[in-house]
């Protein structure tokens, strides 16, 4: 959304385990087949959770009412990348080149008078390639090192879903739903270290990985609809647990160091969430309000078993734990006339958080405890010229909290010269947005048009420092910081335009400025030392453009590309990058089949690309 990740990605209306509440991840296995449709909120109301910079992304998934036992079955199978966007530097191991996958899924649904009950599930086998990143170290006195990560992946991963909606009667049901994600991989590389000066292979680090992660949801909910149509309670009451078990052994295989380490962390999340909301239609409009309660807790374990020979850093502790309990509240009431809509809520959080660490920590001595109580106000008024052109002016304030792998106090082994590592004192980001729109229609198309300024205070994200206590190899660490205030200003057209009705023609491009303040701060891993960050502004445009066709015996054909202009970033910029995919559909028995071919980034384009400046080196990330 407009460039940005900090997204909220809600499931049928709700967080759940399956993309996360700190981060998003598993989109990637939720059977297409099974949504119905998903819709994006720019501009959320006080109804909706504070959190999400960007907006909101709810997938909607399919509910069919055909009376009867019915659903559908699917296959997918996919070759995985068919060549290299770069070659990969000097291993044995090298990168994946075959990556193929298979997914077999099953959707299942009894409907009658009173109850809807469904089951959703899929089985994913596949090879992959998650992280291959290419570094490049330019030093002040002229080394230049460079080093590979693939991080080649073996993976099985297991979804499924159900639930049944029991009604009552007419006026009230019962749902009740659940979750079960279970994944296990095993990861391997080797890396290399090459001294390009030289052009000679200064040392290798290999490395493997077993790691099991898993994801449980369950929730009930009750639904009241009172005699006057729109007038509703709900009430719902959810229970996640989250749980990541992953051993890493790491081999150093340079000519002067042998050595073989082994780290393993035990992370579990328990998050529990009582909703309720209130809906009473008004002579012109709605009233909104509700409450809700989320309570988030993640113990963490981990263990070291260091060679004589280590890499790894010492003092780490064996186990930290990090809680937040939030309380909130929301009033949202909307007015609407022929001529006009208006739209005013405001939502009340009050968090309370703690990370408390192991006193054998070195690095990070003292624990963190702190609460915030926080406003989040939400305008929108909307002028409609006739029922095809309205105006619409738009604010409202979110806030982006941490999740635990910004928090994350215990380093990434997979490259031992660039350490990545979280940070257990981050404070959440808040952002203040506005917005001015105009939005027209046709009998074949549409134009949206707005000019946006959000102000961000307190940002996090990665920035690069050098380890200066290492003297026999350089280190650069890659740690989340809160990076001061950054003010992002632009201006975006989303358009669509059917043509003869066979083909039609969406996108959008985005103009924007981004201003980043200078900033300096403190770090304490594993020395206590300061970052800066420069002051820059920079003019970029990104924008997204598909094409589909309707052609005879229901074939359908959509053409997509997508382009990011270079951008600034703390301490550097991230360079262009973009990507064409093609998809075709052909509909088989009266519908009753379909079959899809896709193919992503067909001209291997869309790798991130980042050049870095630090004190005292340059940094070339892909």
């Amino acid at each position: 959304l407009r460039g940005s990740d900090k997204v909220i990605i809600l499931i049928d209306g709700k967080q759940s385990s399956l993309t996360g509440f700190g981060n998003q991840r598993g989109l990637d296995n939720i059977p297409a087949a099974n949504v119905e449709r998903i819709e994006i909120i720019n501009n959320p109301s006080a109804r909706y959770d504070a959190s999400g910079m960007a907006g909101v992304i709810n997938i909607v998934y399919s509910k069919d009412q055909q009376y009867g036992l019915h659903g559908s079955a699917g296959f997918s199978f996919g070759l995985g990348a068919l060549s290299q966007p770069r070659a990969d530097l000097s291993t044995e191991l090298g990168s994946y080149q075959y990556n193929p996958k298979y997914i077999p899924s099953l959707d299942l649904n009894f409907t009658n008078e009173k109850v809807h009950a469904f089951l959703q599930g899929e089985v994913l086998r596949q090879n992959r390639l998650p992280n291959n990143e290419f570094t490049t170290r330019y030093y002040e006195d002229g080394r230049i090192t460079a080093s590979q990560v693939p991080e080649n992946r073996t993976q099985t991963h297991y979804i499924f879903k159900g639930g049944l909606d029991y009604y009552l009667d007419d006026q009230n049901s019962f749902t009740v739903s659940g979750l079960y994600d279970w994944e296990i991989h095993g990861d391997t590389a080797q890396v290399p270290y090459i001294d390009l000066v030289n052009e000679e292979v200064i040392r290798y680090i290999a490395w493997n990985e077993d790691e099991i992660t898993g994801h449980v949801n369950v929730g009930m909910a009750y639904a009241h609809k009172f005699k006057q149509a729109g007038h509703t309670i709900d009430a719902s009451i959810q229970y996640a647990r989250e749980w990541e078990d992953e051993t890493y052994y790491i081999n150093e295989l340079s000519e002067d160091r042998q050595g073989r380490d082994v780290t393993s962390i035990l992370g579990t999340e328990h998050i529990l969430s009582i909703m309720g909301d209130y809906v009473k239609p008004l002579r012109s409009g709605r009233f909104e309000g509700g409450a809700k309660i989320q309570l988030r807790d993640l113990p963490v374990e981990y263990s070291a078993e260091p060679d004589d020979n280590t890499i790894l850093y010492p003092g780490l502790g064996s186990w930290s734990n990090w809680g937040e309990d939030t309380y909130a509240g929301y009033l949202n009431w909307v007015h609407e006339k022929a001529s006009y809509d208006l739209e005013a809520g405001l939502r009340a959080e009050y968090s309370s958080v703690l990370y408390e660490m192991d006193t054998a920590n070195i690095y990070f001595e003292d624990d963190d405890a702190y609460d915030y109580f926080e406003l989040f106000p939400n305008v929108r008024i909307s002028y409609k010229l006739n029922e095809r052109n309205k105006f619409s002016v738009f604010y409202n304030r979110r806030i982006d909290r941490p999740g635990e792998p910004e928090l994350r106090m215990y380093p990434k082994s997979d490259d031992h010269e660039l350490v990545k590592i979280g940070n257990p004192y981050l404070r959440p980001q808040l952002t203040q947005s506005a917005e001015i729109a105009f939005r027209t229609e046709w009998e074949s198309g549409s134009l949206f048009i707005s000019g946006y300024m959000r102000f961000s205070k307190n940002p996090y994200m990665r920035v690069y420092t050098e380890d200066e206590s290492n003297t026999e190899y350089d280190i650069i660490l890659k740690s989340y910081a809160n990076t001061g205030k950054a003010v992002n200003r632009g201006m975006e057209l989303i358009f669509g335009q059917e043509f003869f009705d066979i083909w039609e023609l969406t996108g959008n491009i985005n103009f924007y400025q981004n201003h980043i303040n200078a900033y300096e701060g403190i770090l304490y891993f594993p020395y206590e030392h300061i970052f800066t960050v420069e002051e820059s502004i920079q003019n970029s445009w990104h924008f997204k453009l598909s094409i589909t066709l309707e052609l005879p015996k229901e074939i359908q054909i959509q053409l997509t590309g997508i382009y990011f202009a270079p951008v600034n970033i703390p301490q550097g910029r991230q360079l262009s990058r973009g990507s064409i995919d093609l998809g075709i559909k052909k509909a088989l028995w009266d519908g009753k089949v379909e079959m899809i071919m896709s193919a992503s980034d067909i001209l291997n384009t869309y790798g991130i690309r980042q050049e870095i400046q630090g004190d005292g080196f340059r940094v070339e990330y892909e």
